[in-house]
């Protein structure tokens, strides 16, 4: 009996430009797609990327002491535009590529945020984004990724991010019963299934125990339409060291890094250069909105190319795209999702964001620390970022990416060389 041989889209180079099946063959085949399996991976994608990854930039919002109407706005900007790139490109090439936000670069600006206005971040935003889109036209990825070696990178998203890890421990212990049972939920979900975020378990948990044990602060609540504001970009060379720099090379680094990594393990031919062009375009439109970007989203992209994504993998790009539909609408009413996410206990928020970003701190290290290369710099960058240092008002996930290449670059020279 023969087998057949399963079809797997391909990006065919075109220039800079790559060239897919097009809009009417992705659109046209959603009908024949969009079933059991990529439904469900679209909305676990959707609940992963609404849940603990939203509360994170919440919290760095606060940590910039931005106003509810400005955090409303960040978030329209990432989950909007974020959910039509990912739609647009999966579309386009059919493939399972999505988009959102970077993770790490929302951390990041919780400590950055504090030392400059939300005009000079958004003109850090839109830098970062030409930056990107510069690189993407250019082709010069690959010359800046040996400049950036991608275990350096990830030690750095690794150090920022570790906070977010010992949270889980210090908000268990302020708060064990809200807190505590949020984590047990958050194991129990993870042992049951693996076709639904823990997260979610551990959300409706956390939330049950707040409502049982008065942990929820509704005197404040007032749900209404706040609509996206307008930013006017200001440009600091402060800003552009702290926020722009670190900010770009997350994007190209760990976000689109961590996507094209996936889809090739799946077995497709990514579109690298147009992932790149799109993530810069993205990022410098969500800045006039005070979004820090919209690019391509390393763990959405994991889940929807994933086995769970049904068996045929031709047809799993319909996940992303069920995904970044839901993610648009997430965007267009923040306002009203905001306000009930505020009224849970910062205890519990702390562990759902902690818990929430257990996958991209396992794998950031897995990838800093997996190779034989980069190992010295990796480290250097590693406890750099974790310690928090600011130097000329230039927070450390910068000083971490440079320390980790001068370091490596000193005492790993034949690391540059392949």
């Amino acid at each position: 009996m023969a087998v057949k041989e399963e079809h797997v889209t391909t990006a065919k180079p075109n220039g800079v430009f790559e060239k897919g099946p097009g809009f009417s063959s992705g659109f046209g085949d959603l009908g024949k797609h969009l079933n059991n399996n990529t439904i469900t991976a679209g909305i676990v994608a959707t609940i992963f990327g609404c849940t603990g990854p939203a509360l994170i930039i919440m919290n760095s919002a606060a940590a910039g002491k931005l106003t509810e109407a400005q955090t409303i706005s960040w978030l329209f900007a990432v989950y909007f535009f974020g959910g039509l790139l990912g739609v647009l490109l999966a579309s386009y090439y059919k493939q399972p590529i999505n988009g959102a936000w970077s993770i790490p670069g929302a951390v990041m600006l919780a400590s950055a945020l504090t030392f400059f206005n939300i005009n000079q971040a958004v003109g850090a935003y839109f830098v970062a984004g030409l930056i990107v889109l510069v690189l993407g036209l250019s082709g010069l990825i690959g010359k800046v990724m040996r400049w950036l070696p991608l275990p350096i990178v990830m030690a750095m998203i690794a150090g920022a991010m570790i906070r977010f890890g010992t949270g889980i421990v210090t908000s268990t212990q302020k708060a064990p019963l809200i807190a505590g049972l949020a984590l047990v939920g958050y194991l129990v979900s993870q042992r049951l299934t693996k076709k639904v975020s823990p997260v979610l378990g551990a959300l409706i948990v956390g939330v049950v125990a707040a409502a049982a044990f008065g942990g929820f602060s509704f005197s404040s609540l007032d749900v209404k339409f706040i609509a996206p504001q307008i930013f006017k970009p200001e440009f600091s060379v402060g800003a552009l060291f702290s926020i722009a720099i670190p900010l770009a090379a997350l994007v190209m680094g760990a976000e689109n890094a961590q996507a094209i990594g996936v889809l090739m393990s799946q077995g497709y031919k990514p579109p690298i250069n147009m992932m790149t062009i799109i993530s810069g375009i993205g990022g410098m439109v969500t800045a006039f909105f005070g979004g820090h970007n919209a690019n391509i989203a390393g763990p959405m992209t994991a889940i929807c190319s994933s086995d769970e994504a049904g068996p045929n993998k031709e047809g799993r790009y319909v996940a992303s795209i069920v995904n970044g539909i839901t993610f648009g609408a997430f965007g267009l009413f923040a306002s009203a999702a905001v306000p009930f996410v505020k009224a849970l206990p910062k205890d519990l928020i702390s562990v759902l964001a902690g818990l929430a970003m257990i996958g991209v701190l396992v794998s950031s290290f897995d990838m800093a620390f997996s190779t034989k290369k980069f190992k010295i710099g990796a480290f250097a960058a590693l406890v750099i970022a974790m310690s928090g240092i600011v130097v000329l008002k230039i927070s450390a996930p910068f000083w971490a990416l440079l320390g980790g290449v001068i370091i490596s670059m000193v005492v790993e020279p034949d690391d540059f060389k392949s």
